[in-house]
């Protein structure tokens, strides 16, 4: 069931509407009300970003296993 809400999550669409929330509540033209709104949804739209990032991450490690040892990226300290 998460896997399905994390495969439509958009995440540019995301992060657009994330900088657009940023600059109108930096702007300060909302009201308190409208603002505290803005802030919620900026959380919302955070918690979701890093949760479709730790997914990706995780796919990556998957497919760069060889023989069931994790491969070390560039610059990474090498794994034990």
């Amino acid at each position: 069931m998460a896997r399905k809400k994390t495969e439509s999550f958009d995440f540019e669409a995301a992060l657009n509407e994330l900088e657009a929330l940023v600059e109108r509540m930096e702007r300060g033209e909302s009201g308190l009300e409208d603002s505290l709104k803005d802030f919620e949804r900026g959380i919302e739209l955070t918690r979701a970003a890093q949760g479709a990032l730790q997914e990706a991450e995780q796919k990556v490690q998957i497919l760069l296993q060889k023989n069931g040892e994790p491969v070390d990226f560039p610059g990474e300290a090498p794994s034990e």
